[in-house]
């Protein structure tokens, strides 16, 4: 007791205020999981130790802020007593509006099986219907009765707390102002709310193994915040349904209903094999096609990525739906474009509960690696929390040392996830993230004797598709990556049953021009989303270029036709060795099938098809009309004018139900 006597007593008084608001934060938690815990669930100490952290951030922002204003001489109450007359009301009221959110939260949780968050002031728009549902719902002069109880309980305790500290003796010691800083770093500390690179975030409640975890753990203040800027974030039905004809038909659902908005495609497929084939799947950082010794770029910079695509199913014309490592992982993962604005989908926690086909590999063992940390663009909650029986290694999960703020090496990257691999005895689908071919381009000591860095001219170098030498030998070295993963999978049992599918996350703008490209790619931005996409495995695959249109989205419906897996696709993706429909295609529709893409710097939306790129800005109303073959205009005839009439509609309804899907592709 000596001891706490020789702590301020001011320190005392507000630790003593963070606690019981602490309390009352996990009796809601409680009471959350008392009122909604699925029947047979047992309890979960995870997500109470999970939400307790959250809690304590919240509630030392405020001791923070307490502590802030007691630095002003007429508002600190052991100086000025005066000042109890501020905290008797100030105290109270944030006790007050602390419960008014834990209330509202519980409701919330109640009607819509989500934790508050920032969506609940849309109904401020129809703020009469939202009372009156309300009114009809709910006990509501009961509930203002019994908040008017707690202000004056709030009052009476706060009160005689405070009482109670102004008349304690205060010791004085020399050491009393090393108490404060060590306060400040204690709140700090518990703001930050984890050791690491990154704070604590809403996405690590979904490191948790069920969705009634994640939400028992959320805090309904973060989770407010957390969705504030993306509150508006809608579809607008009207135009969704005004637009569902036409993609019900372009995506050939199978049983269309324009009342429930239906975008399910089933495939079933016989089970032929007695072995399951494995999967990993690499996701290829700024793996800009134009740069590439596929595209005939003559500074020759992935030759033995060059050799792999000459002897698997190279796709020479995917595009990505948007430029951004973040919006590239969520395409692949969801199969739906990104088109959230201004920040990604992936950051947003309306968004975060998303169906993806991975789940239909049934009996196969889930692998994510990831060089650095998934709390970047809080990419962990759209894995975890989708993924199912996901086993996610990041950083510190390896050997290798970090090398730089994305992390480890990609070469030691992909020789730790070979070793896991290797040990596997049940199928797999594993997906590697690499990283190195991105600022600050770091290429590792322990690799410069075998990795030879080369140097070219500036005028080489700018006319090419690159900004510096560093940058070209970063893409080199990530060929070089490659070249090491594939030499150490082949020794591995498992590779001559692994189907090896390589995506670029997104490509690069080049402002200049490639004379190896139409001019769509330079002036229209092209070059952001255009990646090379392989298919690779020698032992079940015949070689084969394929010049048709792909995109990002098309990466696991595909996955799942080639390895024989039936699956039910909610997504804008498509199988691209589906021979048939795709012939079908090209009879049917005019244009054939098309890649969307979404430039948000700016703001424009468009078709790429393998002939035509039709593109409207979203600001201006400004559309284009391009070829994909050459250089000179596209000729105004009745096709021509039919297929750009007709590409107006489909890139607004794609848009429109891109957005729609982003909010409602729930996991089944």
């Amino acid at each position: 007791m000596l001891f706490l006597q020789k702590i301020p007593k001011l320190l005392r008084w507000i630790f003593s205020i963070c606690f019981i608001l602490l309390l009352v934060m996990t009796f809601a938690r409680f009471i959350i999981y008392w009122s909604f815990n699925p029947p047979g669930k047992a309890f979960s100490g995870s997500a109470f130790i999970m939400g307790a952290r959250y809690d304590a951030r919240v509630v030392c922002i405020i001791g923070l802020v307490i502590m802030l204003l007691c630095a002003i001489p007429i508002l600190h109450p052991f100086k000025n007593y005066a000042a109890k007359k501020f905290w008797n009301i100030f105290i109270p009221f944030i006790f007050l509006v602390q419960v008014l959110v834990l209330a509202i939260d519980y409701y919330h949780f109640d009607y819509l099986h989500q934790r508050l968050n920032a969506t609940v002031l849309n109904y401020l728009q129809d703020a009469g219907i939202s009372f009156n549902m309300m009114w009809q719902s709910y006990p509501l002069v009961k509930i203002a009765i019994t908040f008017l109880l707690l202000l004056l309980l709030a009052r009476y305790v706060f009160g005689r707390l405070l009482a109670y500290y102004q008349h304690q003796y205060s010791f004085d010691t020399r050491k009393r102002s090393i108490h404060y800083v060590l306060a400040f770093l204690l709140f700090g500390v518990f703001i930050f709310g984890k050791i690491g690179q990154f704070p604590l975030r809403w996405s690590d409640a979904y490191t948790l193994s069920d969705d009634f975890k994640a939400n028992l753990a959320l805090n309904p203040f973060q989770s407010f915040l957390s969705t504030l800027n993306f509150r508006n974030t809608t579809y607008d039905i009207k135009k969704v349904r005004a637009g569902y004809r036409m993609m019900a038909s372009y995506l050939q659902v199978n049983n269309p209903d324009s009342a429930k908005l239906n975008f399910t495609r089933t495939y079933t497929v016989a089970d032929t094999t007695n072995s399951k084939p494995n999967i990993v799947l690499v996701i290829c950082e700024s793996f800009s096609a134009y740069k590439s010794s596929m595209y005939n770029n003559p500074l020759n910079t992935t030759p033995y990525f060059n050799e792999l695509c000459k002897n698997g199913i190279f796709f020479d014309r995917c595009f990505t739906p948007a430029y951004g490592t973040a919006r590239g992982v969520w395409a692949t993962i969801t199969g739906i474009p990104d088109v959230e604005s201004p920040k990604t989908a992936s950051r947003n926690p309306n968004a975060v509960d998303q169906q993806t086909i991975i789940n239909s590999f049934k009996g196969y063992n889930n692998f994510y690696f990831l060089g650095g940390s998934a709390t970047w663009a809080n990419i962990r909650g759209l894995l975890t929390n989708n993924i199912n029986n996901l086993k996610l290694f990041e950083q510190d999960d390896y050997n290798a040392k970090k090398i730089d703020v994305w992390g480890i090496s990609d070469k030691n990257l992909f020789l730790e996830a070979n070793k896991v691999l290797k040990q596997q005895n049940n199928p797999f689908f594993a997906i590697i993230q690499t990283a190195d071919n991105h600022r600050p381009y770091t290429i590792p000591d322990e690799d410069r004797d075998e990795f030879k860095l080369l140097s070219f001219s500036t005028d080489s170098l700018k006319r090419f598709g690159f900004e510096s030498n560093e940058e070209m030998n970063a893409f080199r070295y990530t060929d070089f990556c490659y070249q090491k993963f594939m030499e150490a999978a082949q020794k591995e049992k498992y590779f001559k049953n692994t189907i090896f599918v390589f995506v670029g996350d997104h490509g690069i703008r080049y402002n200049g021009t490639l004379d190896y490209f139409p001019k769509a790619w330079t002036e229209q931005g092209l070059t952001c989303e255009h990646v090379p996409l392989l298919f690779y495995a020698p032992a079940l695959l015949k070689p084969q270029r394929i010049h048709d249109v792909a995109s990002q989205v098309d990466v696991l419906p595909s996955i799942a036709s080639l390895a024989n897996i039936s699956y039910s696709n909610n997504s804008l993706g498509r199988n691209l060795f589906d021979t048939i429909t795709n012939m079908q295609y090209k009879t049917t529709y005019p244009g054939g099938k098309f890649a969307f893409v979404i430039d948000h710097d700016v703001k424009s939306i468009g078709l790429v098809g393998n002939e035509y790129y039709y593109l409207k800005n979203l600001k201006t109303g400004k559309e284009d009309f391009v070829s994909m073959t050459g250089n000179e205009p596209v000729p105004v005839n009745t096709e021509t004018v039919f297929l750009k009439e007709y590409l107006q509609k489909l890139t607004d309804s794609y848009y429109q139900t891109a957005q729609y899907l982003l909010l409602n592709n729930k996991k089944q």
